[in-house]
């Protein structure tokens, strides 16, 4: 590797250089035959310089301008994770037009997100990371370099997902300079957190270089009695075996411990007036001595990447996730009309692996008046779910009583037995072959076509009674996308994509596996990017239809599947630095979402999803007003009135609209020294976030101060 400088490796990176000399790095290739005209394509390559990239998501898998690609995505950077300080991957998502984030409120052991009104798949750095009920992987955002968010059905690339679309989120890898930064934290609910990222050359060429990150923290939750400490360590290193060969290895290790919170609130009390007045939004209606939150996460990977010539290249991500949960979690069922509320309990105690392969062949060449991006694909997943649960009605011999939502006394229930867990095993197999080609002719117009043929199956069995469902499922997808782009900065376009999941897990008002839900998306748009200022605006209009798809049962105590779930809406997403200490950002998202509960009957408007919702941002750095080093900023949130369920069916729950400001603040004391304070819910809005059968508050004002010493 060409270099004008001899880099210095640092202490550690000296040890890790040792290390790399006496060991032998593991390297599972995997063959891939290319076609027997990649030589020949490459003859007739014309010499024609590609276009400078401008910003760019490896979640389409192949390098191209986002200006230029007739899908809506968006992009949560670095700057914009460490400037908002978020502490929870469903917080990043909290600015993104057509991203409705935590829906449920504040929860330390899950993120929850919809997209365009439907669930959407989390992915990191390309690998599925599955959710089965209660078994789900949370990702650190300190150990995040960016986010990214394919909107709407994306199987093509994929396989079997939600049509809400694809959270990839990619992970701190080594960089091509030497960097650190320690960060400490404090703040409201007894924050406590240090973290330390680190990035180095682990030999004196510079070839091979690594990063580590690790953090440890500790907060109470939102509710009485709640709290999570989390230990966070991820070593990676990348190694440029050649000019045309590097291979970056990836590593993980989380492990959150706690009391979760558990913020199912009646209507009664929330929503709904009462005598007493409205519950205070810390009670805990669990039980904060026996509620338990152990979740251990473990992941091995790496990406490898190798040119073969000036048209073809290959990429393969691969990656091993291990998850181990324990979790007790005391719940009270909703009422809308009485504090005394019935409990239940969720009890989880097991494990998942999830293997996962994507194997990625790309060919990119020019003619006189084209330029072509070939991708072929191989994707293959392999999921298991080992849990002793208690799956519903199971109640493993406990009792948990009653609880009065304005004056909780705990300790008067009967414990589970684990003994009498039911033993269920879950497994998934995936294979996918995919290919999508992008076409631009003439410099104007762009092209896409893509499709994949899947096969899936699901085997869903319960040792305790000895039963087993199974479920195979061959599916074809399809995707494509025209786009002009017009010398003004105005790029038109429209696209259609396909989606479909295979649910593993069993209706438990049908006794049946869940049918493969089915979706499609049509979406039309127009992107502009002016010459006049630093910015883009962006318009879709979007509608998404799902058969099969899922719906809160009317007792709230399960999900099953509708006749259709339908979602159309129109998307605006704007950003602009209009000068050189000003940049601002502004969304705003029009959502009709609707359900029919089953065939012949009418669509109902869906619970949680808002009609409107919209954000915007603005910072301003006062170098200009004579504060070197200052910087100020604001947000502001408002999330429009939805419905919920009633406990009889008979009526929907209005569920009122909220606006929420947020503001933050930050100084560079000098080149190595950075203060920040971010404050989230400024004026501490007391709200109710959404409703479906239970309603939720949302999360209260929050306070983090950060200190940071960077190198």
């Amino acid at each position: 590797m060409t270099q004008f400088f001899k880099p210095s490796p640092s202490a550690l990176g000296l040890a890790i250089k040792q290390i790399c000399h006496k060991s032998i790095l593991p390297i599972s290739l995997f063959a891939v035959a290319l076609p027997a005209f990649a030589d020949e394509a490459t003859n007739g390559v014309q010499d024609v310089e590609p276009e400078t990239m401008v910003v760019t998501a490896s979640t389409l898998k192949v390098e191209a301008p986002l200006a230029e690609t007739p899908r809506t995505m968006a992009i949560v950077d670095q700057d914009n994770l460490d400037k908002n300080q978020f502490q929870k991957l469903d917080e990043a998502l909290r600015y993104q037009a057509g991203v409705l984030s935590a829906p449920y409120g504040s929860d330390t052991d899950t993120d929850w997100f919809k997209v365009r009104g439907f669930d959407a798949a989390t992915y990191l750095d390309g690998n599925r990371l599955f959710t089965t009920g209660y078994y789900v992987w949370t990702l650190e955002p300190f150990g995040l370099e960016r986010v990214e968010i394919l909107k709407g059905p994306a199987s093509v690339l994929y396989g079997e997902a939600p049509p809400g679309g694809v959270v990839n989120a990619i992970s701190k890898r080594p960089t091509d300079t030497p960097e650190g930064n320690v960060q400490l934290q404090t703040g409201n609910r007894n924050l406590k957190r240090i973290g330390v990222d680190i990035s180095d050359y682990a030999n004196e060429d510079g070839d091979v270089r690594y990063r580590i990150v690790g953090l440890a923290s500790e907060r109470d939750g939102t509710l009485d009695g709640t709290y999570n400490n989390r230990y966070y360590f991820a070593p990676s290193l990348t190694w440029d075996m050649s000019d045309d060969t590097s291979i970056t290895f990836l590593a993980s290790y989380k492990e959150d411990e706690g009391v979760p919170t558990n913020g199912f609130f009646p209507a009664y009390g929330t929503l709904i007036d009462t005598p007493q007045g409205k519950i205070d939004p810390s009670t805990n209606l669990g039980e904060p001595d026996y509620d338990i939150n152990n979740n251990k996460q473990i992941s091995l990977g790496y990406e490898l990447s190798h040119t073969f010539n000036d048209v073809w290249s290959l990429r393969q991500n691969a990656r091993y996730a291990y998850t181990d949960l324990l979790l007790r979690s005391t719940y009270a069922f909703g009422s809308e009309t009485s504090a005394d509320l019935f409990r239940g309990l969720i009890y989880r105690d097991g494990t998942t692996d999830t293997y996962s392969l994507d194997n990625q062949v790309t060919g990119h060449w020019y003619g006189d008046r084209t330029e072509n991006t070939l991708l072929v694909g191989l994707d293959l997943q392999y999921y298991k779910n080992d849990s002793k649960e208690n799956p519903w009605p199971n109640t493993m011999g406990s009792n948990m009583g009653t609880i009065n939502a304005f004056d909780p006394e705990y300790g008067n229930f009967t414990p589970a037995d684990p003994s009498l867990a039911t033993h269920a095993l879950i497994t998934k197999k995936q294979a996918g072959l995919y290919a999508k080609n992008q076409f631009k002719f003439d410099g104007k117009w762009i092209a896409t076509i893509g499709a994949r043929f899947d096969e899936v199956d699901v085997d869903n069995e319960n040792k305790t009674a000895n039963t087993e469902e199974d479920v195979s499922d061959n599916h074809l997808s399809m995707s494509g996308g025209l786009m002009y782009l017009s010398e003004s900065g105005l790029s038109p376009y429209v696209s259609y994509a396909e989606s479909f999941e295979v649910i593993a897990s069993i209706d438990p008002l049908t006794n049946k596996v869940y049918k493969p839900l089915e979706g499609e998306q049509i979406e039309a748009g127009v992107k502009y990017t002016p010459e006049f200022i630093d910015g883009y605006l962006n318009l879709a209009w979007f509608n998404i239809d799902q058969n099969n798809g899922l719906v809160s049962s009317i007792d709230g105590g399960s999900q099953t599947q509708a006749g259709k779930v339908t979602s159309r809406g129109v998307e605006v997403d704007a950003v602009a630095k209009p000068t050189k200490n000003v940049s601002v950002a502004f969304n705003y998202t029009y959502n009709d979402s609707q359900y029919k509960p089953s065939e012949g009957a009418e669509m109902t408007r869906s619970p949680l999803i808002p009609r409107h919702m919209a954000s915007a941002q603005a910072d301003y750095n006062l170098a200009g007003l004579g504060a070197e080093g200052l910087s100020v900023g604001g947000a502001v949130r408002y999330i429009g009135s939805s419905v919920g369920h009633t406990s009889t069916g008979a009526d929907m729950l209005n569920v009122p609209s909220y606006t929420v400001w947020d503001m933050r603040a930050q100084y560079d004391i000098n080149n190595q020294w950075q203060a920040q304070l971010n404050v989230n819910n400024l004026f501490d809005e007391t709200y109710v976030s959404s409703c479906d059968y239970y309603c939720y508050y949302g999360e209260e004002r929050s306070v983090i101060a950060t200190l940071n010493y960077r190198w």
